[in-house]
This record gives C-alpha cells, sequence and structure tokens, in this order.
C-alpha cells in the first residue's frame, strides 16, 4: 500500500495550487461577498489546463485519467473557494458521469466534449418538495407519446440550477413504486414547458446558483433518455462518485482552515509571543490536523479503490460523512484560534465556516450516510417507511 503521490500527481497539485493562488485567491473574498458565479473567464482558463473532464474518456476530450486525480484538483481548489471548485466538481465526478457510464454514443459525443471544453455545465435535478432523503418517492412523471417524453413536476435544492446549461433529471417513467419505476432524462435549459424558479438564498456557499427545475408539460426528445426505467440503482452508484466531490469539498475547506490558523499563530502576538507558543493553541492545531488527515485517507481510500468504476457505498459514505463532519469541527477551531479576526469577515474563517455546514445537508445528510454505513455492516436495507 503506497501512500506517497506520483511525481506526475505532485505537479499536478502544484501547478493547480500556483494557479489558485494567482487567478483564485484574490477574487474569493469578493465573489462571495457579491453571491455571484465565477467569471466565464475562470471556466475557460480551467478548460485550457485540461481540468474539466480529467476523468472522461480521451476520445470525447477528457483526460481520460481516474477519479483519484480529480479529487486532488478538487481539494486544491476548494482550499480557497468551493464556489471556484464547483466547475471541476460538475465536469469530472458529477452528473456528467451518468452521461460518460450509461449514455448512448450519440448523447456521449453531443455533451462530452463540450463539457470538456466548458461550454456547457451539467447539473442533476434530483430532490423534490417530497423527496429528499426519500428521493425514491420523487414524482416528476416522464409519460413517453410518439417521439417525446411529456415531463411534469418539480425539483427543488438543485445546485446549478438556472445557470447550467444541461440537466440530468430523476424521473418517474412508470406507475411501478418505488425506485422500480425510476430513470432519468437528460434536459436542456430552454426546453419548451421547462422554467426556473426563484434562486435561493443560503447561510453560506454564496454565488452557487441553485434554484427550483419547474416542468410542465414538457417535450423532451425520447433520445434523451440515459437511464430507462428500473435504472435507479446505476443512478445511485454514479451518485456515490458524486459524493466523493462532496466530500472533498469539505476536506479542502478544513484544509485550507488549517492551514489559515497556522500561518495566523505564526504572525499573532499575545503577551509578547506568537500565539503558537501557546499549548492551548497548539493542541487545537493538533486536533485539526489529525481530523484532516483522517478525512484526506478516507477520501483517498474510496476514489482509489474505485479506481475507473464505483467506489463502494460503505467507503463513499464514511468519506463524505466523516469529512462533513470535521470541516464543521476543523473550522470552528479555527475561527476561535483567530479570535475576534475569525468572526470578522475581513478574514476567509467565517467564510469557511458557513461554507462548511452546506455539505453535510447536499448529497444525502449526514445522517442518511450513517444510515447506509450500518446497512452495508449488517448487510441488509432497513425499510424507514416501517
Amino acid at each position: 500500500m503506497d501512500f506517497q503521490l506520483s511525481e506526475e500527481q505532485k505537479m499536478l497539485k502544484e501547478t493547480v495550487r500556483q494557479f489558485v493562488e494567482r487567478e483564485i485567491r484574490p477574487h474569493a473574498m469578493e465573489w462571495d461577498e457579491k453571491a455571484v458565479f465565477v467569471p466565464d473567464e475562470l471556466i475557460e482558463k480551467y478548460a485550457e489546463m485540461g481540468l474539466l473532464g480529467m476523468t472522461l474518456p480521451e476520445r470525447y476530450g477528457g483526460q481520460g485519467l481516474g477519479v483519484f486525480e480529480a479529487i486532488l484538483v478538487i481539494e486544491e481548489i476548494a482550499k480557497v473557494s468551493c464556489l471556484a471548485a464547483f466547475p471541476v466538481f460538475e465536469s469530472n465526478v458529477g452528473p456528467v458521469r451518468v452521461i460518460e457510464l450509461f449514455g448512448t454514443e450519440e448523447q456521449k459525443k453531443k455533451y462530452l466534449p463540450r463539457c470538456c471544453r466548458g461550454e456547457i455545465l451539467i447539473s442533476v435535478g434530483m430532490t423534490e418538495p417530497e423527496a429528499g432523503s426519500a428521493v425514491t418517492d420523487l414524482r416528476t412523471r416522464a409519460v413517453l407519446k410518439g417521439d417525446h417524453y411529456i415531463v411534469n413536476g418539480t425539483k427543488r435544492f438543485v445546485t446549478g440550477g438556472g445557470h447550467s446549461e444541461v440537466y440530468v433529471v430523476y424521473v418517474r417513467l412508470s406507475d411501478l413504486p418505488g425506485a422500480k419505476g425510476i430513470g432519468a432524462l437528460i434536459i436542456e435549459k430552454g426546453t419548451p414547458g421547462f422554467v426556473f424558479g426563484k434562486q435561493e438564498r443560503f447561510m453560506g456557499l454564496s454565488g452557487f446558483p441553485s434554484c427550483d427545475l419547474i416542468f410542465e408539460d414538457c417535450k423532451v426528445p425520447k433520445e434523451n433518455l440515459v437511464v430507462p426505467e428500473g435504472g435507479f440503482k446505476r443512478l445511485m452508484q454514479a451518485f456515490d462518485i458524486e459524493r466523493l466531490g462532496n466530500a472533498t469539498m469539505s476536506l479542502g475547506i478544513a484544509t485550507g482552515a488549517l492551514e489559515e490558523s497556522i500561518k495566523y499563530s505564526k504572525e499573532r502576538k499575545q503577551f509578547g509571543k506568537e500565539i503558537c507558543e501557546f499549548q492551548a493553541v497548539q493542541l487545537m492545531l493538533a486536533d485539526m490536523a489529525m481530523k484532516v488527515e483522517a478525512a484526506r485517507l478516507l477520501i483517498y481510500r474510496a476514489a482509489v479503490n474505485a479506481s475507473r468504476g464505483y467506489p463502494s457505498i460503505l467507503h463513499s459514505s464514511i468519506a463524505k460523512c466523516f469529512s462533513n463532519e470535521i470541516a464543521k469541527e476543523v473550522t470552528d477551531l479555527a475561527l476561535q484560534i483567530h479570535g475576534g479576526y475569525g468572526y470578522s469577515k475581513e478574514y476567509p474563517i467565517e467564510r469557511m465556516l458557513r461554507d462548511s455546514r452546506g455539505w453535510p445537508v447536499a448529497g444525502g445528510t449526514v445522517q442518511m450516510q450513517r444510515i447506509n454505513i450500518a446497512s452495508e455492516l449488517i448487510g441488509r436495507r432497513f425499510n424507514q417507511r416501517k
């Protein structure tokens, strides 16, 4: 078992780190304050660097790399700005992988190269007003009539909603109960009968577009069926890859908070010496470092074991749950080390703390991850309705 990065991976991390310091750090606070998405110019630079679609096959414009390399890049960017990491997240471990893994050749040719070039972002429409953790209760219905599906329903809390050009939308394709009738359609922005709700305003993750997707007799070509009825398990397998991206966003926040705290503790003086000289601060830094390292190893294990396939439910759920939890704890300790400055918007810590609170809710709550973990350990699924 080798815990060392290859020379190529080290070079990748260093290249991205330098880019982040030059192109992202100077603007991260402004983007948060104005609650605006990253500029198109940044996404164009990502495409030029080959960071979009790294995990996609080379024949579609990707790099043909594994999930692990994408995780390295997402972590490096998220240390400074989750918002800036989002396009890399979506193009490598997001719903684009559903199209890559399960789509037709025509669908892959149509969407994957454009994603790699930064021309489109692809988001997932999963959650509904009454189907969050209970996602198999979703009601958005797609009925095949001739050459088109007629879609009716509402999706809620869609990250990328209103901004992304393409959506992989979970729909009920028949009246079969639970997961049996669920599949997925690709629905493009601008399709007749498809409109957006108002943009959400959250305590953190400012600038992330998020809104309802509203379908009223939305007419979708039948060629846009990406996962047929009964394919819910495959959708969830692909979503386990996305959960690793979610976990890495939390890891990036925690790592960034730790680095800021180390730096601050060597600069801030009290009682005539740097506060890193005080044992109370040393203990907090040590606790932060242990949590960050443990989260990183859990994510790396899941990503490496997944190789080009899927991470196990057990590994992805453990990695997501633990990383989500420690990001909250680490940013809280970072604020304590910074004192009043940590509570000030002039420093990045308060933003990191706010952002850390979003990921334990997104992509499956930490409570649902614990249920997944218990289910895998015991070897059976638990019916929450009984």
